[in-house]
């Protein structure tokens, strides 16, 4: 009898062990990712990676690692303060600032729709092969958060939420950057932009009024704007090719993207092209931030253009200027442009803080 009462005991203790050393058997909730309808008709469907999948409780980690300066060096930088709600979640100013004033270089782009990045290039330049791996690099960037993993896993360990968080989030109260970068990933996935007006009207929900859908025509328009080999078309809802081009920014450029990371001098002063949805609310654009208007980025495509070495072979005008619009081609182009804006993702309170 003892006996068995001390086998028992020793079960009762070994399966307490396990549970403490695996986690409580807690299996997070999973989600599926809301396909907007034109990107269900129109094109392939989202890159979830099978070890990362969408949960409830990953993506409300991701959602609160986001916000919280916890991952910087001093505690005083979030990843949204480069990448704003308000503004498509990229940054209005020309430059983000890190932690002890330093600028950088360029300006952060907004993020949305990135589970559609089929490409998987992440950055300007491209030099982040997953949206997991582009993660990692914002914590430990010397003029961002300044800070090492080491470092930034003991704050969240010696924090008295963060443990549980993480252990109903991936069955561990073991942190480590691994599961660091993929609650964010989780979270930043959610991010859909697909409520513009221009989406309304491929939905038959509204017209487009004379000025935009002059401006359309000027957008496919070969001979006049040209826009869509690079941006897409109305068959494309990312509004991106998620190609890196030379748009004839430079004739030397300094900051050479893609070429600093292949070292290939054919890349020199290729960027990804960035989507066009939502330019209402991410100025300034392009990958340095020097175009603080729209109107001042239609003047480059108009009579812009820089030739270079690399430049696109798209920019077919570049001898000319580029292709020369008129001021009511301009205005008309603009007006088209700033249909693809989304205010309900910038005002959608499940990506608030």
């Amino acid at each position: 009898m003892k006996y068995g009462i001390a086998f028992c005991v020793l079960l009762t203790t070994l399966f307490a062990c396990k549970s403490e050393d695996d986690g409580p058997g807690y299996t997070a909730t999973p989600v599926s990712l809301e396909v907007p309808p034109l990107f269900e008709e129109y094109i392939l469907p989202p890159v979830i990676p099978g070890e990362n999948p969408l949960t409830e409780e990953g993506i409300a980690l991701g959602k609160k690692l986001f916000f919280d300066p916890i991952l910087s060096a001093n505690n005083t930088q979030a990843c949204a303060d480069c990448h704003r709600p308000e503004n498509a979640f990229t940054d209005p100013r020309q430059f983000s600032f890190g932690i002890d004033g330093s600028e950088g270089t360029r300006n952060s782009m907004p993020l949305h729709n990135l589970a559609w990045n089929y490409d998987q290039h992440f950055f300007w330049d491209g030099r982040a092969g997953t949206l997991e791996a582009q993660i990692f690099e914002p914590v430990t960037n010397p003029i961002e958060m300044a800070n090492t993993w080491p470092n930034a896993v003991a704050s969240l360990q010696n924090n008295n939420n963060y443990p549980l968080l993480f252990e109903q989030a991936f069955g561990s109260s073991t942190i480590d950057s691994t599961m660091v970068s993929k609650a964010i990933a989780q979270f930043l996935r959610t991010l859909v932009s697909a409520n513009s007006k221009f989406d309304k009207y491929l939905l038959g929900e509204t017209d487009l009024s004379p000025e935009e859908a002059r401006g359309l025509n000027i957008f496919m328009d070969e001979s006049r704007g040209d826009c869509f080999h690079c941006h897409g078309n109305p068959l494309n809802p990312l509004w991106t090719d998620n190609i890196f081009h030379n748009n004839g920014l430079d004739a030397f450029p300094q900051d050479k993207g893609l070429g600093s990371i292949t070292g290939d001098p054919r890349d020199d002063g290729k960027f990804k092209s960035p989507s066009l949805r939502d330019l209402a609310f991410t100025a300034p654009y392009m990958h340095d931030g020097r175009f603080e208007t729209i109107d001042e980025v239609i003047d480059h495509y108009s009579e812009g253009l820089v030739y270079s070495e690399t430049i696109d072979p798209l920019m077919k005008k570049v001898a000319e200027g580029g292709v020369q619009l008129t001021p009511q081609e301009k205005s008309d182009l603009k007006a088209f442009l700033l249909s693809l804006s989304d205010p309900s993702f910038i005002n959608n309170p499940d990506f608030q803080n």
